[in-house]
């Protein structure tokens, strides 16, 4: 089973990627929008767009308010910059964005899979991660949000897709179970309103861990799939309620 908790935080929190290069600007746009809050540069992250390096993209991470604070709850800017000027070219801040919850880790990842969502809509996501694995209810999660640019403006189009979810319960020596579900999205046909739609595969593990014979032995339980696609509508892909990260 410990194997298994090490597995889940390497997987749950291994950013897609790291700083590259703009940590030095990141104080300098949380200032420019701001300056009255207080950033988390160990949670913040930013890089080049791979699919347009003339851009940067950042993830500002600020301190909640009071009202936050008692929600465990931090606040999110998503930005995107010019490479060569460090000038913000459009942004959009989501207050309570980030949860956190008690004993457990936060990390914040950028995601520049190529999503490119209709011909001139391309979007980039922004993974937040919550890993507890210590103790003996290891829990750990991640979840996925996008947002699109179209060149002006930046807007979030998927909120908080539940792209892996782990929770179990053992001794903290070997018997007891866990589960684990991971979701893949890929980009499908375009819609009624020229946006691809978006096909989630979804995986879940039932697993036991026993003592037998004095050697611990771990079980994995037959994987169930299922798949959903989330259509656009409205300005946006809806994720059920099962499916998102709640809060």
């Amino acid at each position: 089973m410990n194997k298994k908790l090490i597995l889940l935080a390497a997987s749950l929190l291994a950013p897609m990627l790291a700083h590259a290069g703009c940590e030095d600007m990141m104080q300098t746009w949380a200032n420019t929008l701001h300056p009255e809050k207080t950033l988390d540069s160990a949670l913040s992250v930013c890089a080049t767009w791979p699919a347009s390096p003339a851009l940067t993209l950042a993830a500002l991470a600020f301190s909640g308010d009071d009202t936050q604070a008692k929600e465990n709850a931090d606040n999110l800017e998503v930005l995107i910059a010019d490479t060569a000027t460090g000038a913000i070219v459009a942004h959009v801040y989501q207050p309570g964005a980030i949860r956190r919850d008690a004993g457990a880790l936060a990390d914040i990842a950028l995601d520049t899979a190529p999503y490119q969502l209709a011909p001139t809509q391309r979007a980039f996501g922004v993974r937040t991660s919550l890993d507890g694995a210590s103790g003996p209810k290891p829990r750990g999660e991640t979840s996925l949000s996008l947002y699109a640019f179209d060149g002006q403006a930046l807007r979030p189009v998927l909120d908080r897709l539940m792209t892996a979810q782990a929770r179990g319960e053992w001794d903290t020596h070997c018997d007891g179970w866990y589960d684990s579900t991971t979701r893949t999205l890929s980009m499908g046909a375009p819609g009624v309103e020229g946006y691809a739609s978006l096909h989630i595969a979804e995986k879940t593990v039932h697993s036991t861990s026993r003592i037998a014979k004095g050697v611990c032995v771990n079980r994995n339980g037959a994987q169930k799939q299922k798949s959903l696609t989330l259509a656009y509508r409205d300005g946006r892909y809806v994720v059920p309620k099962e499916s998102q990260r709640n809060g």
